[in-house]
C-alpha cells in the first residue's frame, strides 16, 4: 500500500473509511426503505391495487435520501430533524395507503395528509441544511 492511505492500484483504502462519521441509523432505514420499495413493486405488480403502484415510487425516492441524510445528519440539526420528520411522515402515509389495501381501513381519519404534510416539512428542512446556522459544528 502506498503512504496516501490508498492501495498500489489508486482505490481508497477500505480500513480508512470511518463508519463512525454517519448516522448508522439513517443508513440503516435507507437500506430498510429501498427494500421495502421493491416489495412494494413485487406486490403492485401482482395485484390488481393501485396503493402499491403508488407506495413503491415514495420508498424509492426517499431511500437514498435516507442514505444522504447518513453522512448529513451528523452535523446538521436541520438534517436530522429533517430526517426524524421525513422518518413519520412516510410512516403515516405509506402506513395509511398499505393498511387501506391490507385491512380495507384507514390507518386513522387524516393519516395520510399529515404524513404528506410531514413529508413536505421533511424535505423543507433538508434544505435548510444550506444555512449553516442549524449545523451543530461550525
Amino acid at each position: 500500500m502506498a503512504s496516501n492511505g490508498k492501495t498500489n492500484s489508486g482505490a481508497p483504502n477500505p480500513d480508512n473509511i470511518r463508519v463512525h462519521n454517519i448516522n448508522r441509523t439513517f443508513a440503516g432505514l435507507g437500506g430498510l426503505i429501498g427494500a421495502a420499495g421493491i416489495a412494494a413493486y413485487a406486490a403492485a405488480a401482482h395485484s390488481a391495487s393501485a396503493h402499491m403502484a403508488t407506495i413503491a415510487p415514495i420508498l424509492f425516492i426517499h431511500a437514498p435520501a435516507f442514505l444522504a441524510l447518513a453522512v448529513l445528519a451528523k452535523t446538521s440539526r436541520a438534517a436530522y430533524l429533517g430526517g426524524l420528520v421525513l422518518l413519520l411522515g412516510l410512516m403515516l402515509f405509506i402506513g395509511d395507503l398499505a393498511s387501506r389495501d391490507i385491512t380495507g381501513d384507514r390507518l386513522f381519519p387524516g393519516a395520510a395528509p399529515v404524513g404528506g404534510t410531514l413529508l413536505i416539512l421533511g424535505w423543507l428542512l433538508i434544505a435548510a441544511t444550506a444555512f449553516r446556522a442549524l449545523d451543530f459544528k461550525k
